[in-house]
């Protein structure tokens, strides 16, 4: 198969030659000094001309919001454009065969650069993930799974999947890209309420009644396609360009923690994350099937040759530790049960939290609140442990006094636990202290504690 070419690689070993960034010695040191960046004018009337023969599927409407936004790419913030341009080499061939084979125009990959700048782990300030930047709820409506371990909207490739089929569904909905473009943005609902209200049945017709942030997407969208496409005439040359590795992949349906994978293929760890960005810490979950793992293709035979022993150690390095992490961060449904709760007259958020033995800070992740503002009606998801699923204030008042399952020693020291300790938390505040100690001195059947329960954690020796 024929490799498709990027316009500004053909002039890429001219530009390591010519670059403006190359460092030059002064005549009475050995220090570095960066030579002035040549910046060439930007003019209305040839960017005009550029863009109309550029023109596809895609309209590319031409006016001074757009002009501006060239301004912005080309001129003013060329670091940023540099950047994009390095990693389109590493993501385009990907969007390409999706978009192909969705029947998509291709000049719909110019919308992951204005939604992430190409960086599969971008997150807005919204909760917004990946190269694509879909919304929690979104992604899981396209088949992007989410929680603590994983979260396919951070895979490449399942979540150009998930924006093809979304495109798809904008486009049908309009019958008319910048539209279907400006929904990708704003929420289909959105645009169709601007349209309303103006009147009107194009995006530039309702430009004004478009919301504020969608009223820039779709310029951007355009002058993102123009500044790749004649970035060699504005001297916005990459000089390193990033491919997508060649790899292998294999599946686990159980905890591996990626760090001992590496560390037994002579690999670098953050490059295997890389390669696997859904998983948000570096595991797997030992609870999902077949999650796929992806490794340098050159590191396969290796892998393969040493598989079982591998595994056994990826399976146990780590994993206390990673799952104390998704038990207690915030907002984690690790190991819980989802009820809904309808929030009555006289409710708090801190009541609720309390009566249900889970933070307030959990309520707000799981529904998206800001500050403390609730309502009569509405709709909370709590995500309970298993036998938890009735309010708990009166239970866990009287356990917080619980005294200690069995007698304290003479002389023995006690740990009191505090609110937010876990057996895990404890047992790496004391030398040699492990969770099964713990458990053993103290004859616990479970992880389950109380904050004001006495622990043993040291029994004198007789």
């Amino acid at each position: 198969m024929k490799q498709k070419k990027h316009p500004f690689l053909a002039l890429l070993g001219l530009g390591m030659l010519l670059s403006p960034w190359a460092f030059s010695q002064t005549e009475d040191s050995d220090t570095l000094r960066q030579p002035y960046d040549f910046v060439p004018e930007v003019q209305y009337d040839s960017v005009e001309a550029r863009l109309a023969s550029m023109e596809g599927e895609v309209p590319l409407t031409f006016n001074n919001r757009v002009f501006g936004f060239v301004d912005y790419f080309v001129i003013r913030n060329r670091d940023y454009t540099r950047g994009f341009l390095e990693l389109t080499p590493k993501y385009f061939p990907l969007f390409e065969q999706k978009l192909k084979e969705h029947g998509l125009p291709e000049e719909l990959k110019f919308l992951a650069i204005v939604e992430s700048g190409l960086v599969p782990r971008a997150q807005s300030r919204v909760g917004a993930m990946g190269l694509w930047q879909f919304m929690p709820s979104t992604g899981r409506y396209f088949g992007l799974y989410q929680d603590w371990f994983i979260d396919d909207r951070m895979d490449p490739e399942k979540a150009t999947e998930a924006a093809c089929l979304y495109l798809k569904q904008l486009y049908r909905i309009f019958g008319d890209w910048e539209l279907a473009i400006a929904s990708y943005n704003a929420g289909p609902g959105n645009v169709r309420k601007a349209l309303r209200r103006s009147g009107k049945s194009t995006f530039w017709e309702a430009y004004r009644y478009m919301p504020r942030e969608t009223r820039g997407y779709l310029p951007q969208f355009v002058a993102v396609m123009y500044a790749y496409h004649y970035a060699p005439e504005h001297n916005l040359i990459p000089t390193e360009p990033q491919f997508a590795w060649d790899t292998e992949s294999f599946t686990a349906d159980h905890f591996v923690n990626l760090p001992t994978v590496a560390r037994h293929l002579n690999l670098c760890t953050d490059d295997l994350e890389a390669l696997n960005p859904g998983l948000k810490h570096g595991v797997t979950a030992d609870y999902l099937k077949l999650q796929t793992i992806h490794l340098p293709a050159d590191a396969m035979p290796l892998f393969l040759e040493h598989k079982d022993s591998i595994l056994y150690l990826a399976k146990t390095e780590n994993r206390e530790r990673m799952e104390y992490l998704a038990r207690n961060t915030l907002g984690s449904t690790y190991g819980r049960e989802k009820l809904v709760y309808r929030v009555k007259s006289g409710d708090v958020l801190g009541r609720i939290a309390e009566n249900y033995g889970v933070r307030t800070g959990d309520l707000r992740q799981w529904n998206g609140i800001r500050g403390s503002t609730i309502y009569v009606g509405q709709r909370l998801n709590i995500w309970v442990l298993p036998n938890q699923r009735v309010p708990a204030r009166q239970t866990a008042v009287a356990q917080t006094h619980r005294t200690p399952s069995r007698p304290v020693p003479e002389g023995a020291a006690v740990h009191v636990v505090q609110s937010g300790d876990s057996l895990w938390s404890i047992s790496q505040q004391y030398d040699g202290l492990s969770i099964a100690k713990i458990k053993e001195l103290n004859g616990l059947s479970s992880d389950r504690i109380q904050p004001g329960q006495q622990l043993v954690i040291n029994v004198p020796k007789s």
